[in-house]
């Protein structure tokens, strides 16, 4: 097969989340294991660091994935969904697996899939480990794609485990209260392996103990560690000046009691992810991992150059501003309206689409009655129609025009807005991964 076949039968072949939803969940890890054990169990051939939780955990995979590169480790990296090409998901020192790759792995595991019907991600997973097997990773970032307990990348011993936060989504399948969601997450804490959780509420917390306490699992919640003392923001990085007021409690802490960050994930909610990082980096060099301050702060400051991370607060467009960003959730809604209040511009055109299987009242009803909606749509069987999202939309007292393409939508934003204005473009995942990043060259 050619690599475009190869991708065509994975999409066709395989049940996919993205496209049918919870249908092509498995609550059991059964396949991963057969796909493992075909292969070796590549999953034990490097070391891992695990991260779940309900937003944050891509740019925090990001980022320890530009440390760890700028470290100089080769470093794997494995996340999901994709943007433009399949092989974004899996990087090795941030360049994606190669075509050739994605092809023999393919016809290599062909049989194993006719056999016992594996879901897309559960073999994405087994190509991904299987990759930084053979590339011989010092560490890979392995993300998971929803919950924990049963997601298929759950079959890792990781050095140590993130869970970055717990919001409200993927109810149907993860559970309908905070501590319910927190329990399907906290299913990646393993025996004995520190977990840091970055942003705590009070709803989740005892979960979180509890579960550690039973395997014996160090656990770190970041806030006791960092505290965010100052920010300063613009269009392109960020400034985070943080305190550590347990310094006294650190063996050989990496920074000063006072330090600050420049990021190039800009957003006064990333300070949250950070924590998280931050702390993993100082845990990890206890372990032995060989970290200095001025790399780490030099890799943060270059997550997008390093890793090619794509749609997370990215500008496109200059004059009028063209911003991407996948916030698709309650949570991550909330944190994308405190980034535009640090920020000026004139008018704010909204250009977003959603899909079925989310809340989409609670994103609705948070979003400023004052912008210029354009309703549009992604092109995947789980979208919500642009005129459904319209129609809901103005129950709530947002008016705009519906669009049959993103790319449509932004081309008549751009029409309407002037210099000063600001056009974003949210909702969805799926949503960004259609706009053509030339549209506007």
């Amino acid at each position: 097969m050619s690599y475009q076949d190869t991708i065509e039968y994975l999409y066709n072949r395989l049940p996919m989340f993205s496209r049918i939803g919870a249908a092509a969940i498995k609550n059991n890890l059964d396949n991963t294991i057969a796909i493992c054990t075909h292969l070796g169990n590549p999953q034990n051939k490097f070391k891992t660091i695990h991260i779940a939780g309900t937003n944050g955990k891509g740019s925090t995979s990001h980022m320890l994935a530009s440390i760890f590169q700028e470290a100089g480790y080769t470093t794997g990296l494995y996340t999901s969904p994709h943007l433009y090409d399949f092989r974004e998901r899996i990087k090795v020192n941030g360049e994606m697996c190669s075509k050739e790759f994605v092809t023999e792995f393919t016809n290599k595991i062909k049989g194993l899939i006719e056999e016992i019907e594996p879901s897309f991600f559960e073999i994405t997973v087994g190509m991904a480990f299987d990759y930084f097997a053979q590339k011989k990773c010092d560490i890979a970032i392995i993300e998971t794609g929803l919950g924990g307990r049963f997601d298929s990348t759950n079959v890792i011993e990781p050095v140590l485990s993130i869970i970055t936060n717990i919001g409200w989504d993927h109810m149907a399948l993860l559970g309908d209260t905070l501590p319910a969601i927190a329990t399907e997450k906290a299913g990646i804490i393993k025996k004995e392996t520190p977990v840091i959780i970055s942003e705590l509420l009070p709803e989740t917390k005892m979960v979180f103990e509890q579960k550690a306490h039973t395997l014996n699992a160090p656990i770190y919640f970041a806030e006791n560690f960092l505290a965010l003392q100052s920010f300063q923001n613009n269009w392109h990085s960020a400034l985070f000046e943080f305190n550590q007021p347990l310094i006294h409690l650190l063996d050989a802490p990496l920074f000063t009691k006072n330090f600050t960050v420049e990021c190039d994930l800009p957003g006064k909610y990333q300070y949250k992810n950070l924590k998280g990082v931050l702390v993993a980096v100082q845990l990890l060099s206890q372990m032995g991992w060989n970290f200095k301050a001025p790399k780490v702060i030099a890799a943060l400051n270059k997550v997008k150059k390093n890793t090619g991370l794509m749609g997370r607060w990215e500008c496109i467009q200059e004059n009028p501003r063209v911003i991407l960003d996948v916030a698709h959730n309650e949570h991550g809604i909330q944190a994308l309206l405190e980034q535009l209040a640090t920020l000026h511009y004139q008018q704010l055109h909204i250009v977003t689409g959603m899909v079925k299987d989310k809340d989409v009242s609670a994103v609705l009803n948070l979003l400023p009655k004052n912008a210029k909606y354009y309703f549009t749509q992604s092109h995947i069987p789980r979208a919500l129609s642009a005129i459904e999202l319209s129609e809901l939309a103005n129950k709530v007292g947002l008016v705009g025009t519906t669009f049959d393409h993103v790319n449509t939508a932004i081309k008549e934003a751009t029409k309407n807005a002037n210099q000063n204005d600001l056009i974003i473009v949210i909702g969805s995942i799926f949503l960004v991964a259609e706009v053509d990043r030339n549209l506007l060259t």
